[in-house]
């Protein structure tokens, strides 16, 4: 998508400074307290609340937990969304952040299966829905709120800065385990691990207080007051647009792909078997993560120039490139090539998928249906991908190599690929309804 931005008014000016800073750090918030569960995963909770017979069963215990919190997202970006697309978009959002912070904490204080036996696991896993649950509504709402306040030609921009939350997310909590981490196993394992996750009721605070300041976007308020808000926006997208939500599901499919296969199951690998190399794994992960704190919004002005489908597919061709260091040298426990593979996969790859993805998403769909059709779309995609560490994890285990788990990382990344072709031909203006000849048929 191209164009000239049209010129803002002093007071436009400072509203869109406001939810651009406002919906970044909200989602950074949500974010850190979503993927210190994967880091977790990936280094502790097995062990410590699904032990089992082998440490590959543990692992495999711990991984579906981890996928737990993902069945639920569809789950809250529906009813987000429904209520997104009813009564606005800022409401949705303090919701999320509450929810997600009461169930982060909780964690931090949850009793281990040596304390309180199956107890553990049912108390951890209510906790990672109720975690799915308010991600699923997140997402969507910070998307929209950018989007729907950006000036024309600007929108993938605008949208690429909430966006920036998932890796200063990832970067916080990766920063935080890696500090606790320091501690003697002993310490780390009976309490460390928790501190992570209890400093997130401070965040809780600061993402309320960030929420309450922000207001709809122009393009909702206008539906509203044109009369234009639909009883039913999840069923009307289904009825309008089948191939786009398809497309939009594959294209996130992709996107959550890189990010489970390499940021959890690659992680648990170069971490070695008994941890071994569990520092060296955080502190590559760490500098991937910063660095696409600073690509994302750079890549969100390139889909805007270029377009979102040139960014995007290059994006997919990155990341199956960093397989090739990314399994034959990672779990050698060689800082090196763990930078060079987090860097290529997460800094450069997803960061090129993920500053498209909200624009695309966003501005395939019109007001009315916005809110539930990309929320739908986008996590029913997240949730798939979140089994790839489980599936992962068995193939590794079971045919003795990785080949089999790259050609299954290449065809969904090749789907992908074609989704994004077919979502980038139906991209339209963020202002309210279509005709009926925008729709599918």
């Amino acid at each position: 998508m191209t164009g000239t931005p049209a010129a803002a008014s002093p007071d436009q000016g400072a509203t869109r400074r406001r939810v651009l800073i406002s919906s970044t750090i909200g989602s950074t918030i949500e974010w850190y307290d979503f993927y210190l569960y994967s880091t977790a995963a990936a280094l502790v909770l097995g062990p410590l609340f699904l032990p089992a017979s082998s440490p590959t069963s543990s692992t495999l215990a711990a991984f579906g937990t981890y996928a737990a919190g993902f069945v639920a997202r569809p789950i809250g970006g529906l009813v987000a969304g429904h209520f997104g697309d009813r009564i606005g978009r800022k409401t949705l959002l303090v919701a999320t952040v509450v929810l997600m912070g009461a169930a982060t904490v909780g964690i931090g204080l949850l009793p281990t299966y040596a304390q309180i036996g199956i107890w553990a696991p049912i108390l951890l896993i209510t906790l990672r829905i109720l975690q799915g649950l308010a991600v699923g509504g997140e997402w969507g709402g910070a998307v929209l709120l950018a989007v729907e306040h950006a000036p024309p030609g600007r929108q993938a921009f605008f949208g690429s800065w909430p966006q920036m939350g998932f890796p200063a997310g990832l970067f916080l909590g990766t920063v935080a385990f890696s500090a606790a981490a320091t501690l003697p196993d002993e310490q780390f394992y009976a309490w460390g691990w928790r501190l992570p996750f209890l400093v997130s009721v401070l965040l809780v605070g600061l993402g309320l207080f960030i929420r309450l300041r922000l207001d709809d976007g122009p393009a909702f308020a206008h539906a509203r007051s044109r009369g234009q808000l639909l009883e039913n926006p999840l069923l009307a997208a289904l009825r309008r647009y089948p191939r786009r939500i398809v497309a939009g599901s594959a294209a996130a499919l992709g996107h959550g792909t890189i990010v489970t296969l390499f940021t959890v199951w690659l992680l648990s690998v170069a971490s070695g078997p008994t941890g071994e190399h569990r520092s060296t794994a955080l502190l590559a992960l760490m500098i991937a993560a910063a660095g696409q704190c600073l690509s994302t919004p750079a890549f969100g002005t390139l889909c805007d120039r270029i377009g979102y489908r040139s960014v995007m597919l290059a994006g997919l061709a990155a990341a199956a490139i960093a397989l090739i260091p990314g399994l034959l040298w990672v779990p050698g426990g060689s800082l090196a090539a763990a930078v060079v593979t987090f860097l290529l996969a997460m800094t450069v790859g997803h960061g090129a998928v993920y500053a498209g993805i909200a624009g695309l998403l966003a501005t395939s769909f019109p007001t009315e249906v916005r809110f539930s059709a990309v929320s739908t779309t986008y996590q029913l995609g997240s949730t798939v991908s979140s089994f790839v560490p489980l599936v992962a994890t068995a193939l590794a285990t079971t045919t003795g190599g990785f080949g089999v788990i790259a050609a299954i990382a290449l065809f969904v990344a090749a789907a992908a690929a074609a989704a994004i072709v077919v979502l980038a031909r139906s991209v339209h203006s963020t202002q309210p309804a279509p005709t009926g000849a925008d729709m599918d048929t």
